[in-house]
């Protein structure tokens, strides 16, 4: 034990030394969960991106609007006329412009549909690092006080050694107690680094930016399950993408039976030099011509697409019982998280809590042994950080139920 002390011994010593640059850090700013979500919406780096990706699924709708250009033509031969000056101008007929537009602008909002899409992934990454930061700063409280009430437990044990009533050996074992919790705060406090860390990376941050954060026991709002389920039948990304596949179908297959109706040649010039009987200097010429649609009518493509839109209704009809399946399947988890908290919070934490004050008592009484207090302290330890855990799993829940509902909850 004597070896693991002196271990354990220079390493809390290095902990306990504040690192030069906190010193001289900007006091925390505070940040609620709100501000956090806004600012992630703001200034997120995957969501910006996608937002400039939008331009180009836009600009496929000036694409679609665009008429075909003429073609100019120019003849000179040794027949007569000699020369000639034509144009050439497809016409689209059918109304197949309207649909190839009306097709981009479907392939328009399903980029939308995908922008949102990511908004609540990191709307859900957002919480997610929001909540681990805050528990990582209530943990190192937690150890703050373990190492304050080992502190404690060791002055109690140096008293009554020098009083003569326990042997040296409970001041080692208390020193060394108090070692670990030295130990254990400053993990605690690389691990909160971490956290913040990651925080500010969802939020575009520096990374050294310090917040003082809301606490964890802040829990989000009551919500049913029918309720839950209504909202994700309308919401839900994976239902709102598929419906907008449908549509895109829709237009596609719109648009390939008006491409059925062959475009229209306009060809118009003039002729020039046509000598001899019946000849002119100049002269008007016109044409038009016409793809007769006998072999080819977009027969196959028209197949191909009537497939696809079966394959989708039977995709939605699937994805439908399947997304009502993963809200009841949260939801249930969130409500047994909520049972889990309560539980600590009304029974489990003020039994330890109390135990550990009796015991610490008892031994400064001399009714206890030192031991007895060292486990009190562990206990009390252990139900702390379950209590913690437990809280962070119940946001967490939390945060994959509105993802999956694919709106805002609270």
């Amino acid at each position: 034990m004597l070896a693991t002390l002196c271990l354990l011994l220079p390493v809390a010593a290095l902990a306990q030394q504040p690192p030069a640059e906190q010193s001289a850090s900007a006091p925390p700013v505070t940040l609620t969960l709100r501000d956090a979500l806004d600012r992630a919406s703001r200034q997120n780096l995957d969501l910006a991106t996608a937002r400039l990706r939008r331009a180009v699924s836009q600009a496929g709708i000036r694409i679609a609007r665009q008429i075909p250009n003429p073609t100019f033509n120019f003849t000179a031969l040794r027949d007569t006329p000699h020369e000639g000056l034509f144009f050439d101008q497809p016409v689209e007929i059918g109304g197949k412009r309207g649909r190839r537009i009306e097709l981009a602008r479907q392939e328009d909002f399903l980029s939308g549909v995908e922008i949102d899409s990511l908004a609540r992934q990191v709307r859900r990454r957002v919480r997610e690092a929001y909540h681990t930061a805050a528990r990582a700063r209530a943990f190192t409280a937690q150890q703050q006080r373990a190492l304050d009430l080992a502190r404690r437990v060791r002055e109690i044990a140096q008293a009554r050694f020098e009083a003569g009533e326990v042997a040296q050996l409970e001041v080692l074992q208390a020193d060394l107690e108090m070692a670990r919790a030295e130990t254990e705060l400053a993990v605690a406090k690389q691990h909160e680094k971490v956290a913040f860390s990651e925080l500010n990376l969802v939020l575009n941050e520096p990374p050294e930016t310090a917040w003082e954060l809301a606490s964890l026991e802040e829990l989000p709002p009551a919500v049913t399950l029918a309720d839950l389920v209504t909202r994700a039948q309308a919401s839900n990304s994976d239902l709102l993408r598929l419906a907008q596949e449908q549509k895109i179908e829709q237009s596609h297959r719109a648009l390939l039976e008006a491409e059925r109706i062959p475009t229209v040649g306009l060809q118009f010039g003039t002729d020039f030099n046509s000598p001899g009987p019946g000849g002119f200097r100049v002269g008007p010429r016109g044409q038009i011509s016409l793809a007769l649609p006998i072999f080819s009518r977009n027969q196959g493509e028209l197949a191909q697409s009537q497939a696809a839109s079966r394959v989708l209704d039977s995709e939605v009809a699937a994805t439908r019982r399947a997304v009502a399946g993963r809200v009841e399947a949260g939801y249930y988890e969130w409500s047994t998280r909520q049972t889990e908290v309560d539980l600590y919070r009304r029974t489990l934490l003020p039994a330890v809590q109390r135990f550990e004050g009796l015991a610490e008592e008892s031994y400064r009484a001399g009714r206890a042994s030192l031991l007895t207090v060292l486990n009190a302290q562990h206990s009390v330890q252990q139900a702390e950080r379950e209590y913690l855990d437990s809280l962070l799993a119940l946001q967490t829940a939390f945060a994959d139920l509105e993802e999956i509902v694919g709106a805002p909850l609270d």
